[in-house]
């Protein structure tokens, strides 16, 4: 079944708490932590401290998006933290095997994402290694921007390769998710719809609405 995984990135952080349950509630399967820099990418967002302040609220998974650079040292922080899945940029770092190797090692699913302008052939030969690929629907750095078609081609090619290499990747995408672009996606093969304003822009007894126009 498809998993939708609300971003918190769009949430109100002055309740966070209830954000979060409420989500849970409504049937979310993943919590989306979006971690960014200011260097990989043009804005920042949370550090370790956020994983460690929601972990309390939820049993549901913590999908933890990094969007910085370098990477490998701060993975100890988020694995402590309680993040169940790290995702990062493989390009934001200078030995992103080493990266995966180290998640894994510490008991974490990992997950590579592709940048917008990445493409399949550049993550190839990590995709026999990772739990996740996070396919991004928009420009990394903001919420609430338009979805990028050109990526659903991703999709297809990614869910063509799982297929005929038997491998065991849940395909996510992350960006641009309304009730549309979710048709699209899960036509193609998604797994995992990230969803930021479409779910939190809206009131708290909608969510559970929201959460299942997606699937």
């Amino acid at each position: 079944m498809l998993k939708i995984a609300p971003s918190i990135l769009s949430a109100s952080l002055v309740n966070l708490d209830r954000e979060i349950t409420e989500v849970d509630k409504a049937g979310a399967e993943y919590i989306h932590i979006d971690i960014m820099d200011g260097h990989y990418v043009p804005n920042i967002t949370f550090g370790p401290n956020i994983v460690r302040e929601i972990r309390p609220l939820t049993n549901k998974t913590l999908d933890v998006h990094l969007m910085i650079s370098p990477v490998f040292n701060f993975i100890n922080e988020f694995i402590e933290a309680g993040a169940d899945i790290i995702s990062f940029h493989p390009e934001a770092d200078k030995n992103p095997i080493g990266v995966i190797d180290l998640i894994k090692s510490l008991n974490c699913k990992v997950g590579i994402a592709m940048h917008p302008k990445i493409s399949i052939e550049y993550v190839s030969n990590f995709l026999s290694f990772v739990d996740i690929v996070v396919v991004m629907g928009v420009n990394p750095g903001f919420g609430g921007q338009k979805f990028l078609e050109n990526q659903l081609e991703k999709i297809s090619l990614l869910k063509k390769i799982k297929d005929n290499q038997k491998l065991n990747f849940e395909i996510e995408i992350d960006g641009g998710i309304n009730k549309q672009t979710a048709k699209k996606c899960k036509e193609k093969g998604a797994d995992v719809l990230v969803a930021g304003s479409y779910i939190y822009g809206s009131s708290f007894d909608n969510y559970r609405k929201l959460i299942d126009s997606l699937r």
